[in-house]
């Protein structure tokens, strides 16, 4: 008898141990309860050690929570070293592919990565930039689905090569990883922050450039960066994540605000249905009207489709904005949700009425609006709310900043992973109508609350998000407002022949 299964009284077939739909989704959410801890010491190390030494962390832990799992003897050893449960069956998933250890080590990586890209690259190619880690992140899925799909096949899936495998087959990146990270540069904005302001200089000429015009861009933008950082030191902004949390001591800095935005904006990723869309396919398709094994090859055909999709949003991200990124994302999505359901719902009915052709028709319309909203997720809602995090915080709280936002996604995918085997088994195919619903309410949720961040430079998000108030006209306003008073108030990184600007200049930023 294999962990994870028993056997039948004649020992000739394994079955599955679990089949309440609560604790299915128990088992896999506990992951996300790691990611959310990970998350918080990632930001927190992160600020304290650098970005490099923190990623790297991330990898070492990462590879031994990915070691104890595939060593699992037990429930307890295997909860506890990053198991999860998919299909309920004993094996591994791989788009997560961990539970609690590993978990936090994801929430580590999560909390500093998206931080030492933002802040390592030019301010008109941050979108590209983040948009291409997701493409490669999926890529990964891609690979770690089909590898488990195929291992399914050894000894009609009872060998216990189908789960241990593909566990211990993710320590191989984690290791080159954790190996190639010394040779990247520390992010310049945080060597400016605990003072290392030479080396921060030899950093941005090696990624702008060393003479010509390229040479005064990164002078400019060091300069920038150095006014902004002994700014935000003067002001005595508060750094523990219960200040950032209340806003309490942060003045028109506003950090208990901007922790709500990228809180709320990671949990409605989630329910806008990619976490019930990615975890739960099979059982999507099969709603549908598929078989298991057909189920499981097309949910690995839509991953294919979701990464050729990331590809859109690189080319996108940076020309059309955050927010109609989000916004084009969020009506597509709606609608193909609402389609899926209904074709759901007729593909059922017709199966019960004995009409087999006609659910197969409805069935591959179903899957067809699957294989539409993963596809429109990767060119929009996947990259916004891990780029956006990492964009309008503080250099002085960027990266517990940006912690926020794992701790928001970690709640919000805990939350759902424990409510769909729930939801599907009790309203089926409604389910999708919520996740339909939710992308309704997020139109006038991005209008409202989120300001663009698009071409503006880290050291403009503080005027961006100095206004009185939450709502996005009122910030717009302020903040035209403040740089035509100001022109001085990080204005270097917009002009090549601005970099003899004098930090003095800019005192006046105080008053923001």
């Amino acid at each position: 008898m294999k962990f994870g299964h028993v056997e039948t009284i004649d020992g000739s077939k394994n079955t599955p141990v679990i089949t309440d739909s609560l604790l299915q989704g128990g088992i896999v959410s506990v992951y996300y309860l790691g990611t959310l801890v990970g998350g918080l010491a990632g930001g927190w190390v992160g600020e304290k050690i650098g970005r490099i030494k923190t990623i790297a962390l991330g990898a070492a832990w990462g590879v031994l929570g990915a070691s104890l799992q595939c060593s699992a003897q037990n429930h307890i050893w295997m909860i506890f070293g990053g198991f999860e449960y998919r299909n309920f069956s004993l094996k591994a998933d791989l788009n997560d592919a961990a539970r609690l250890i590993n978990g936090f080590g994801t929430g580590i990586l999560n909390a500093i990565v998206p931080v030492w890209a933002t802040e390592s690259v030019p301010h008109t190619g941050r979108g590209q930039f983040i948009a291409i880690e997701f493409t490669l992140n999926i890529f990964g899925v891609v690979v770690a689905y089909w590898l488990e799909f195929g291992l399914s096949f050894i000894d009609d899936g009872a060998s216990q090569i189908r789960w241990r495998f593909p566990i211990a087959f993710q320590i191989i990146p984690l290791l080159v990883l954790f190996a190639a990270v010394w040779w990247f540069p520390e992010s310049p904005r945080w060597l400016v922050k605990v003072g290392r302001e030479e080396e921060a200089r030899f950093i941005l000429a090696r990624l702008r450039g060393d003479e010509g015009e390229e040479k005064i861009q990164a002078d400019a933008e060091f300069q920038d960066i150095r006014n902004v950082s002994r700014l935000e030191k003067e002001a005595g902004n508060r750094t523990s994540y219960f200040s950032m949390l209340t806003g309490r001591g942060s003045g028109d800095l506003h950090t208990g605000r901007r922790v709500q935005l990228v809180v709320w904006l990671q949990i409605m990723q989630e329910w806008v249905g990619i976490a019930g869309v990615t975890i739960y396919a099979p059982t999507i398709f099969r709603i549908a009207g598929f078989g298991t094994q057909k189920s499981q090859w097309i949910s690995g055909l839509n991953n294919i489709f979701y990464m050729f999709a990331t590809l859109i949003c690189v080319f996108t991200l940076d020309r059309i904005g955050r927010r109609w990124t989000l916004y084009w994302g969020s009506v597509a999505q709606g609608v193909a949700m609402f389609l899926a359901g209904g074709m759901s719902r007729l593909g059922i009915d017709a199966t019960a009425a004995g009409e087999s052709a006609k659910a197969s028709q409805y069935g591959a319309a179903a899957a067809s609006m699957i294989f539409i909203f993963t596809s429109v997720f990767g060119a929009t809602w996947l990259t916004v709310p891990w780029l956006y995090p990492a964009e309008i915080f503080p250099l002085e709280v960027r990266a517990k900043g940006n912690a926020w936002g794992v701790i928001g996604w970690s709640i919000g995918n805990g939350w759902l992973t424990l409510l769909c085997p729930v939801m599907f088994d009790s309203i089926g195919e409604k389910t999708l109508y919520i996740f339909a619903i939710s992308n309704v309410i997020t139109i006038p949720m991005v209008w409202a609350l989120y300001p663009e961040s698009n071409q503006r430079t880290l050291e403009e998000m503080d005027l961006l998000f100095a206004a009185k108030t939450p709502w996005v006209w009122d910030a717009e306003d302020n903040f035209a407002r403040l740089k035509e008073e100001h022109p001085e108030i990080a204005h270097a990184a917009h002009s090549k022949t601005s970099h003899n600007l004098k930090a003095e200049n800019t005192s006046e930023i105080d008053k923001v």
